[in-house]
């Protein structure tokens, strides 16, 4: 690949054009957090309560709880897992920026794209287009059948993008040959497999459905078999690439992640014609893991879009029997596999908020073959019948012994105790032993007890060690910024400052929140970073270099008249978000993180006025502290010069003191 860097004016042009909330929209569900802020569960580490601020007009984010933030170039490498360049090509393709590269040395010319992420997302794409196209051929009448018999029409297969793979070995490849893609692009893309004499095509003569990202591109493609000649596995998937993580992925969210934000609640199915025989039913918010378990890094995923935030909603029920804080439903086949998949899912509902249910439906039917046997009522009806996951979870348990022997009452015993003790509520211990000792027949004191060993004696280990919200971040992680250094083709991420040992400054460790005159320092710099228009253009200008008590407040001080436009943005001459970047460009690796914080501070007002308010009184106290340590320093500073020896100099200190209190009597008698 050449090493053209990106022309730094195209970045500019990119930072500039793509919309950073809709940017981060698509992966976190915002919400309204004061004047020109909004709010979310950070995509970056696990929380409860929302810690990520976006602030939209100035271009920036950041999360005060980990510590990551930066702009929405900085936010797409982070969640994409993309280098600088990536990146940029891809918020510029979003965009319709076109980009020009500059030559470092090795031949001129446009830089080839080729082995970005985007070259894999337009492979793709053209392979999703192939596919569908398939779908209508001859060869193809296997797969239309093969929908046809489960209740899929032409345009259920269209709506979901399914499609069919030839039988051959090498008729994707060719096709994709032929639009200019390379033998390394494929094979780095998954959509075709290395062997020994060469690429093939890794799907064949199967039914194929496309599996998009959260924005609803193309990433992999899960394949069912169909033919009897096929020796491979019943479903194949796209195996792990640059931009595909079977972890990270459930099939079915694009489709149904603005149900999931508006309803907070999913339905977790297994399979990819379950999510589509609940959709076609009515249940639009159903999803499926794909060729893995549901596991954490899914739960992440949708604890974001529900916005699974309220630890005390989440463990209520309103009028319709629904969790206050949203639902979490897994369905699952009522065979020995279906029940150890909801025992697991068991494990991940400590790490929600969210009311967690389980719906088995009793004949053993999956939602697709229970749509086929009584129709999309029954599906909806199937997952309304949900029971909470912890019931079930115990009654499975039970379901494994003979209650009616005093052996299996204590073997009984002894086996949902300990999944009593590990429900993360603690208020709902008691309630589900008492049940228990209902469907034991036991005393409800001993069942009591049993629970309470058990939750002494359980090893504090996995996720019941480290709860959402509470893990501490590793040694040297999340403590990054993603701030774009001066650099057009990438920048050092707080990350990467930790590995080197640099250092990096958080406001919770420079400001005590019960500081008045820290606070005062703090907001003023917010202030001058987030609405520096609100100010007064001769006040500011007033102030003196050395105009902070906080040393790290300060050192953001330097760093904001060292820019020399300050007062053009309080003129209204330079927009706040430029110059930001501004002061972003020539601040130093330790102390760009304390900025973007500072940039992202919420700010105690409630519309535009409350903040102009704030702005001038903060701007006030900040210039009569200013004032006041001056005068302080000119006393002690009077009180050590003897008038008979040096009464000149005497006579110049008193006349800066004086002058200094008629400064501070003038601010006061404006306030009045």
């Amino acid at each position: 690949m050449s090493q053209g860097r990106i022309r730094r004016e195209d970045v500019e042009k990119v930072r500039g054009t793509a919309r950073l909330d809709e940017v981060i929209g698509e992966h976190v569900t915002l919400r309204s957090g004061g004047i020109g802020s909004m709010k979310g569960l950070c995509p970056f580490h696990d929380e409860k309560t929302p810690s990520f601020n976006v602030r939209p007009q100035l271009g920036h984010w950041h999360c005060f709880g980990c510590g990551e933030g930066g702009d929405v170039i900085s936010f797409v490498q982070k969640i994409d897992n993309l280098s600088f360049v990536e990146a940029v090509e891809m918020l510029a393709g979003r965009y319709g920026v076109e980009l020009h590269y500059e030559d470092v040395g090795r031949g001129g010319g446009d830089r080839p794209d080729f082995g970005t992420r985007q070259r894999l997302l337009d492979a793709h794409a053209i392979a999703e287009e192939y596919f569908r196209e398939q779908l209508a051929t001859a060869s193809a009448q296997v797969g239309r059948r093969f929908l046809a018999e489960r209740g899929f029409d032409r345009e259920a297969a269209e709506r979901f993008g399914v499609g069919f793979a030839p039988e051959g070995w090498d008729s994707l490849l060719g096709h994709l040959r032929g639009r200019g893609f390379t033998e390394p692009e494929l094979t780095a893309s998954g959509l075709v497999s290395q062997g020994q004499r060469g690429v093939y095509d890794r799907f064949r003569g199967r039914l194929v459905w496309p599996i998009r990202d959260v924005t609803g591109k193309t990433i992999g493609f899960g394949a069912r078999r169909l033919l009897e000649s096929d020796q491979g596995p019943k479903y194949l998937n796209t195996p792990e690439s640059p931009i595909y993580h079977k972890s990270q992925v459930l099939y079915g969210l694009d489709l149904a992640r603005k149900e999931i934000s508006s309803q907070h609640r999913v339905v977790v199915v297994e399979g990819y014609t379950d999510v589509m025989a609940a959709h076609l039913a009515g249940v639009t918010t159903a999803v499926a893991s794909c060729g893995t378990a549901f596991g954490a890094d899914h739960v992440k995923v949708v604890r974001r879009i529900m916005g699974d935030t309220n630890p005390s909603a989440g463990l209520r029920l309103n009028a319709d029997g629904r969790g206050l804080g949203g639902e979490v439903i897994f369905t699952f086949d009522g065979d020995a596999a279906g029940q150890k998949a909801a025992l697991r899912a068991f494990e991940e509902d400590q790490r929600f908020v969210a009311q967690t249910f389980v719906a088995v439906e009793p004949g053993g039917l999956d939602p697709c073959e229970l749509r086929i046997a009584q129709g999309d009522a029954a599906v909806r009806d199937l997952v309304d019948s949900r029971k909470p996951l912890f019931e079930f979870a115990i009654r499975s348990v039970l379901a494994q012994v003979d209650l009616d022997t005093v052996e299996g009452q204590v073997s009984g015993l002894r086996m949902a105790a300990p999944v009593i003790a590990r429900i993360r509520d603690r208020a709902m211990r008691p309630e589900y032993a008492r049940r228990l000792a209902g469907w034991l027949g036991m005393d409800e004191r001993t069942v009591l007890r049993a629970v309470h060993d058990a939750a002494r004696t359980a090893p504090q280990q996995g996720r019941h060690a480290e709860r959402p919200g509470e893990s501490a971040p590793q040694a040297g992680a999340g403590q990054g910024t993603g701030a774009q250094g001066s650099s057009a083709d990438g920048a050092r991420t707080g990350a990467d400052d930790a590995a080197a040992g640099i250092p990096i400054m958080r406001l919770a460790d420079v400001v005590n929140r019960r500081d008045p005159v820290g606070q005062v320092e703090l907001q003023s710099l917010a202030v001058m970073l987030q609405v520096p228009r609100m100010l007064d253009v001769e006040r500011v200008g007033s102030l003196p270099d050395d105009s902070f008590h906080v040393p790290a407040l300060q050192g953001v001080w330097d760093v904001i008249l060292a820019t020399g436009t300050l007062l053009d943005a309080v003129e209204g001459t330079l927009e706040a978000a430029r110059f930001i970047d501004q002061v972003l460009e020539i601040a130093g690796e330790t102390v760009r993180p304390l900025i973007i914080e500072i940039a992202n501070v919420e700010l105690p007002a409630r519309d535009e006025q409350d903040l102009q308010r704030l702005a001038t009184s903060l701007l006030d106290r900040l210039t009569e502290l200013s004032i006041t340590r001056e005068f302080s320093v000119l006393r002690q500073r009077l009180q050590r010069t003897d008038a008979g020896a040096d009464p000149e100099e005497y006579q110049r200190i008193l006349g800066q003191l004086t002058a200094a209190q008629e400064r501070r009597r003038a601010l006061h008698s404006r306030d009045e």
